[in-house]
């Protein structure tokens, strides 16, 4: 899929809402994709994007209607490749320093991730959005030198906070270096049901 040029994120706190923005955001200008549904805790999330102009003003027609059910929201005129392309269910493996953050929203964690990648020559390992097990929040797994690691870390916590502060609670963590176990099978599967079980050397009974 061709990447677009801006991107927007739109958390609803009930889904009646969220289905009449889906429907204004497409009645009101020509967007180039759209991914929304139901998410964890009875929210509804809207991802969509395209030129930044029909963005923006479906955007807008999305608030105009139903703002009053937004939990959060996130709008990147010039959204970074690797945003999209892990929101297209790209995963990567990398090697180096580790930042685990985790934000409250999906559109707080796009924003983080968003700061993160722009400040940082960092690699974006996984981005997750109130999918299964996550109670609406977003997290996201980077992966660099451990100067940029802390660097990134900075820069996510600004860049949560750019449209909004968030709603609540910006955590993050740096493992400074991974056990190579973290770092080749936990980082690469952080959902529970898509983890393998792994067999170490250590006592059984």
């Amino acid at each position: 899929m061709k990447k677009p040029a801006a991107l927007a994120v739109l958390d609803f706190a009930n889904i009646p809402a969220g289905v009449a923005a889906v429907d204004a955001i497409l009645k009101r200008a020509p967007i180039a994709f759209m991914r929304a549904g139901t998410v964890t805790r009875g929210r509804y999330l809207v991802v969509f994007g395209g030129s930044t102009a029909a963005t923006s003003e479906s955007l807008n027609a999305a608030l105009v209607l139903s703002e009053s059910a937004v939990i959060d929201r996130t709008f990147l005129p010039d959204v970074h490749p690797a945003i999209f392309e892990s929101l297209s269910g790209t995963r990567r493996k990398s090697e180096g320093s580790l930042l685990i953050v985790e934000t409250d929203t999906a559109a707080s964690i796009v924003r983080a991730m968003e700061a993160a990648l722009k400040g940082t020559p960092v690699e974006l390992m996984e981005l997750r959005l109130s999918d299964y097990g996550l109670a609406g929040k977003g997290i996201a797994l980077l992966a660099g030198s451990l100067h940029d690691i802390e660097a990134a870390a900075s820069f996510a916590a600004a860049g949560a906070g750019v449209d909004a502060p968030p709603p609540s609670g910006f955590s993050f963590r740096i493992i400074a270096a991974p056990h190579q176990v973290v770092e080749r099978d936990i980082a690469a599967a952080t959902r529970f049901d898509h983890a393998p079980m792994l067999e170490f050397d250590g006592e059984w009974g």
